[in-house]
C-alpha cells in the first residue's frame, strides 16, 4: 500500500475527501481540517493499495491539488488492518504488477541528473572492468557492473519517451553520453599510469583473454542479452524487484565494453576499440528498446485491467 498524504485548499477538501471515500481501494481515510498552514488548507490522510494508486493521483491531479496544495506518498511496509485487506480484495489486478507511473516518473527522474557522484561512480565501475579486462578477471568486471549507474538514465530516458518527455529525453542522453565519455578519457589515462608503474602493459590486452573476450566481439545474442536485460530491469523497476534489478546490473556489458573501449585506444588497439564501441551500442539500444515496449504492455495491459473495474479509481492512459 501507499500513505497518502495530501494538503488541499478548504473549498476543495470535501470533493477530494468524497473522491477518496468512493474508492474501492482506499482506507484508513482521516480529514484534519485547518491542520496544514504552508500552504494552508486541510490535511487527508489515507491508505491507498497499489492497484488503485495510479487512477486516485490522476484524479487528485484533475482536482487541482498538486496545482492549490501538494500529495506525497510513503510505502506502507506493513498494514494489519481489516479494512486494508478488503481495500486489496476489491481493487482490480495484483499489487504487484500495479505501475504508479507519477511514482516511476519521479525515481528516474532523479536518476537523469549529471551529479558528480553519478561520474564517480561510473568512473570507478569502469576503470575497475578495465583493470578486469587487462587481467582477464570476471570477477571484477561483475563488481563493475554492480557498481556502475547507467541503468538509472536509461530506465529514465524509457519512461520519458513513453511519457513524451523531451526535456528529460535530453537530461537522460546527456547523462549517457558525458559520464560515459569521462569514464572513457579518465580510464585511458589511468591504464597509461598504470603501464607507466609497469603494473599492466599492452601485451596483457593482446595475450588470449577467453573469460572476456566477449566484451568486444559483438554478435546476435549481444540483442539477445540486452533485450532480455532491459524487460527484466523495467519490470524490477515497477514493481520494487530490486533483487532482480542487481541481476540485470551484472547481464549486460555496457561498463565492460566501455572500459575495452578505453583500454584498446590507451594501446592502440583500434579493431577491438571498434568492436567494443559496437558492443556498447548494441546494449544500450536493446535495453531502451526493450524497456520502451515492456512499459507500452504495462501499460495497455494496466489500462485494460482498470476498464473493468467498477471503482471511480480506473487508472487512465498516461
Amino acid at each position: 500500500m501507499l500513505h497518502l498524504r495530501i494538503i488541499v485548499p478548504a473549498d476543495r477538501s470535501t470533493a477530494v475527501a468524497d473522491l477518496l471515500a468512493a474508492d474501492p481501494g482506499v482506507a484508513h481515510l482521516a480529514v484534519l481540517p485547518g491542520a496544514a498552514r504552508q500552504p494552508a488548507g486541510d490535511l487527508i490522510l489515507c491508505d491507498v493499495v497499489r492497484e488503485s494508486a495510479d487512477g486516485v493521483l490522476r484524479q487528485l491531479q484533475e482536482l487541482g491539488v498538486e496545482a492549490h496544495g501538494g500529495v506525497s506518498a510513503d510505502d506502507v511496509e506493513l498494514t494489519l488492518s481489516a479494512a486494508a485487506e478488503q481495500a486489496a480484495r476489491a481493487a482490480p489486478g495484483h499489487a504487484d504488477d500495479a505501475v504508479v507511473w507519477d511514482e516511476i516518473a519521479a525515481k528516474t527522474g532523479e536518476q537523469t541528473e549529471l551529479s558528480g557522484t553519478y561520474l564517480v561512480l561510473l568512473v570507478v565501475a569502469t576503470m575497475l572492468a578495465g583493470i578486469g579486462v587487462l587481467l582477464d578477471q570476471p570477477i571484477l568486471i561483475v563488481g563493475a557492473m554492480v557498481v556502475g549507474p547507467e541503468f538509472g538514465p536509461l530506465a529514465a530516458l524509457c519512461v520519458a519517451l513513453l511519457r513524451r518527455r523531451p526535456r528529460i529525453i535530453v537530461r537522460s542522453v546527456q547523462a549517457l553520453v558525458v559520464g560515459f565519455l569521462t569514464a572513457i578519457v579518465v580510464t585511458i589515462l589511468s591504464t597509461w599510469g598504470l603501464t607507466a608503474a609497469d603494473l599492466v602493459g599492452r601485451d596483457m590486452l593482446l595475450a588470449d583473454r577467453p573469460l572476456t573476450d566477449f566484451i568486444w566481439r559483438p554478435d546476435a545474442l549481444s540483442w539477445v542479452v540486452g533485450l532480455l536485460a532491459g524487460v527484466a530491469g523495467m519490470l524490477s523497476l515497477t514493481s520494487k524487484k530490486s533483487g532482480s534489478l542487481v541481476g540485470v546490473l551484472i547481464s549486460v556489458t555496457t561498463v565492460p565494453a566501455a572500459a575495452n573501449v578505453a583500454v584498446a585506444l590507451a594501446y592502440g588497439v583500434w579493431h577491438e576499440a571498434a568492436g567494443s564501441a559496437l558492443q556498447l551500442l548494441i546494449n544500450l539500444c536493446a535495453i531502451v528498446l526493450a524497456g520502451l515496449l515492456t512499459l507500452v504492455v504495462q501499460q495497455t495491459w494496466w489500462w485494460r485491467v482498470a476498464r473493468r473495474s467498477p471503482g471511480p479509481g480506473r487508472a487512465g492512459r498516461r
